[in-house]
């Protein structure tokens, strides 16, 4: 639980700037991001817009979520296939969740430095592809 609290103290500090790692590794997200019709030209432009922050805000939600529920994440099923149905509506491709998945990896790692090993890692790994499977239920459902 320790290990938990550093993170989400010094995460959010990390999750603005490695962000533009997520795009360098997968620029088609960029484009999905529009906020009042506004097209990003940069990840750095996007990531001056209060609405893809408040996103960032939304997706650090879901995962403390999922951490927090991390011994019934059934409990989080209905809501996460939701959440994989409205993603699925605006364009996203369910293959660049796995991109999203190293990016988050690449932030814990900066975020914990020594103390993400490789156990760490394979938990997290864990712990994300099983929110990843349940939204993917968003995509089958209709």
């Amino acid at each position: 639980m320790a290990v938990v609290l550093a993170l989400s103290l010094r995460l959010k500090a990390l999750v603005v700037p490695n962000v533009c790692w997520l795009f360098a590794l997968e620029p088609d997200l960029l484009p999905l991001f529009q906020y009042n019709c506004r097209q990003f030209s940069s990840p750095e432009d996007c990531l001056s817009s209060p609405e893809f922050l408040d996103h960032i805000r939304k997706v650090m939600l879901v995962i403390d979520a999922a951490v927090t529920n991390v011994e019934d994440l059934s409990s989080l099923e209905e809501y996460l296939a939701s959440l994989g149905r409205k993603h699925r509506a605006v364009g996203v491709k369910l293959s660049s969740f796995s991109t999203v998945g190293e990016s988050l990896l690449y932030m814990l790692e900066k975020c914990l430095g020594p103390a993400f090993t490789p156990a760490t890692r394979a938990a997290w790994s864990q712990l994300y592809g099983a929110v990843v499977q349940a939204m993917s239920r968003g995509w089958d459902s209709e």
